[in-house]
């Protein structure tokens, strides 16, 4: 069975279904409604209820035990209420299953690939009875998926490129699903495990890895046994891995694997030291402290002459008796932090107070749902100095992006909206399209009326390196662009970066004039992680004060 049948049909994991089932529901069903040609209204009725039941403060399998509380949620008529209703209830939804049942039953998988659009994914299964992402991946290698209409061998191994990266990574999830999953189980934890005294986070969540296989929470008691009794009961968890005195292991809704550590306090430096990570740096560092006469694991040091323990509490006190600071999570990943820490030259990390500003920000003029004076509140909210409006521009016909008679009404509204909050600087801005040539979508005319340009590559992303490479720093010395958006193009877990001449693209960003805004600003704001300090690129601050 389809990972998505699994998910909605209620009856392989007994679980309820969240806010990102649902909405994923609606979405399909206006993705099929498209196929079939169905009126442009009622496909964005069920658009529509997908944004809303995604971005839903509560949990819609409560709200809809009663379809009239539904029916209160703007947006959200009589009709959808019904069958959000049935389907929340049931585990399915009698309409979704016959529109599903007109099509090819993988239909839907394989429009998940990045470059399949329905029409191609509709044409795959009728002509080539494409019906799964295995059979996509044949087709693609024996030649006559490139066959297709608008295919072409070139688009067909981009294609492919992009499901080795899905399979390569198949059981990993983004930290964004992580993250909140580790933050609502250490919530849960703490309300119902009395013992408990502490709760965090390790592992590739804990380093802030853009990926993560599952999640590893560690914690402080003096009766650990009961808060592994406590953590294997909880409501989310839905099969039982492992259960023992000072560890569990288990399955929670959205088959996601968290492990549960507890020790004591006096070996919890040492503890979350070990399973943070990374295995690299764990490696390194064990090697250190062979190398002076110390055996590391995840209770302490033992020195290896008398085989005493010494435990640690803090990860700090494991590092000074390796003769280092204190190297923080994120940068563990033996990419040369520890030759860093030996010679005084770690990197401040960029701390929460220090962000003065959004520099990239979409409203409901393009392709964000909220409008700019409700963004620019949220943003004086929450301490910013200042925020840019950058909604797309107009060139391929997609985000609503903005004409340039739209641009301008948009200017005129950040102005007004300006004035109206008060204290924060509000910017004119766009995220403007680099064309295939490395030409931008609005003319420097255009693009001179503004005070922040976002260029950033949303097509044409197989292209050659050299031609990739050429097109963004075509694009970098255009006078008027401040930043390069989301320079990799690369989307975690479903698209790989575009093929390109990294160093490059810095060292032709590093020739460029800084001077923007009142104190000034970089004119590219990426730094490159690994050998970035001899990549010539600027450290970047954007300052508007």
């Amino acid at each position: 069975m389809p990972e998505f049948e699994q998910q909605i049909s209620g009856t392989s994991t007994g679980r309820s279904l969240d806010n990102q089932d649902v909405a994923r529901v609606f979405a399909d069903i206006a993705t099929l409604l498209k196929l079939k040609g169905e009126s442009v209204f009622k496909i964005r009725a069920y658009t529509r209820a997908a944004e809303v039941f995604e971005h839903l403060p509560g949990q819609v399998a409560l709200l809809a035990q009663d379809a009239g509380q539904l029916q209160e949620i703007p947006g959200i008529g009589d009709a959808i209420a019904s069958k959000t209703h049935e389907l929340v209830t049931t585990g399915k939804m009698e309409y979704f299953e016959k529109l599903r049942g007109e099509f090819a039953p993988g239909l839907l998988d394989i429009m998940t690939v990045p470059e399949v659009g329905p029409k191609t994914a509709l044409r795959a299964s009728e002509d080539l009875g494409v019906e799964s992402i295995e059979d996509l991946e044949a087709a693609i290698r024996d030649g006559s998926f490139a066959t297709l209409p608008r295919v072409g061998v070139k688009k067909a191994q981009s294609i492919l490129n992009h499901l080795e990266a899905r399979f390569s990574q198949a059981d990993r999830m983004p930290i964004g699903k992580a993250l909140p999953i580790a933050e609502q189980v250490i919530s849960a934890l703490y309300e119902t495990a009395a013992e408990v005294r502490r709760l965090t986070v390790a592992g590739s969540v804990r380093r802030w890895r853009d990926t993560a296989g599952d999640i590893d929470i560690l914690g402080v008691a003096d009766d650990p046994e009961s808060v592994t009794a406590a953590f294997a009961a909880l409501p989310m968890v839905v099969d039982i891995l492992g259960q023992g005195g000072t560890k569990a292991s288990v399955i929670v809704t959205g088959g996601v694997q968290i492990d549960l550590r507890v020790s004591d306090e006096r070996h919890f430096g040492a503890l979350l030291l070990y399973f943070s990570g990374s295995k690299q740096h764990g490696i390194s560092l064990r090697a250190r402290a062979q190398k002076i006469g110390l055996s590391l694991n995840e209770y302490g040091l033992t020195d290896k002459e008398s085989d005493e323990l010494t435990p640690y509490d803090t990860e700090a006190g494991v590092y000074r008796a390796l003769n280092l600071p204190y190297i923080p999570p994120e940068i563990r990943e033996d990419l040369g932090e520890i030759v860093a820490a030996e010679s005084g030259n770690l990197p401040d990390l960029v701390e929460l107070s220090q962000i003065c500003g959004d520099l990239h920000v979409h409203s409901d003029w393009s392709d964000g749902r909220v409008p700019m004076e409700k963004m620019v509140c949220e943003a004086a909210l929450r301490g910013l100095e200042y925020v840019a409006m950058t909604d797309h521009s107009s060139g391929r016909g997609i985000a609503n992006g903005l004409s340039v008679e739209r641009l301008a009404a948009h200017n005129e509204q950040v102005l007004e909206v300006e004035r109206a909050a008060g204290g924060i600087r509000v910017f004119k801005g766009t995220e403007v399209d680099i064309r295939a040539d490395g030409t931008l979508d609005y003319t420097d005319e255009v693009l001179a009326e503004l005070d922040i340009v976002i260029a950033s590559v949303h097509s044409g992303m197989s292209q050659e390196s050299d031609v990739m490479t050429a097109r963004i720093i075509k694009a970098i010395e255009n006078p008027h662009v401040t930043a390069i958006g989301h320079l990799t193009t690369r989307f975690v877990l479903n698209r790989p970066p575009v093929e390109a001449d990294f160093a490059a693209i810095f060292r032709a960003a590093a020739k460029q004039p800084t001077g923007r805004g009142e104190d000034g600003a970089c004119k590219f704001g990426v730094r490159a992680v690994s050998g970035g300090s001899g990549s010539g690129a600027p450290k970047c601050s954007f300052s508007f004060r």
